[in-house]
């Protein structure tokens, strides 16, 4: 088993953001960005080379809906997307997984980013966790 699969099935504990039959969304404990969060599927694929098409649509579909959600409803103003495939383009966790990185004009955003984290990851589950 992989780290977000164990995060998956619960065995880890995580602050899920978003979450749906086939799909969750969790922020990143990096610390690293306000917001940072990971999609992933629920069904293991190592990254998006191997993922059906089905499944990486419905992958999509959410970050897009998280996204939007992100800037209409929480105070964003931008949203950085990152994926990297295998490890020479910097994946370190072999399952599936999307970056959403939220940024506002005061506090710009390009990707790799710097510790620019201002409130605790608890205090932003608060702010951006979602229903159905």
């Amino acid at each position: 088993m992989c780290i977000f699969c164990d995060i998956i099935s619960g065995k880890i504990p995580s602050y899920k953001i978003y979450e749906d039959d086939d799909v969750v969304a969790f922020l990143d404990n990096a610390k690293d960005v306000d917001g940072h969060t990971l999609v992933v599927p629920k069904k293991h694929c190592e990254n998006m080379l191997d993922c059906d098409d089905e499944t990486l649509s419905k992958v999509m579909k959410v970050v897009k809906k998280i996204s939007n959600h992100y800037v209409n409803d929480c105070g964003f103003e931008g949203i950085n997307i990152h994926n990297a495939n295998n490890a020479c383009a910097g994946q370190s966790v072999f399952h599936l997984h999307v970056h959403i990185l939220p940024c506002t004009n005061k506090q710009p955003l390009s990707y790799v980013p710097e510790k620019i984290s201002r409130h605790e990851i608890k205090d932003m589950y608060e702010k951006l966790k979602m229903t159905k």
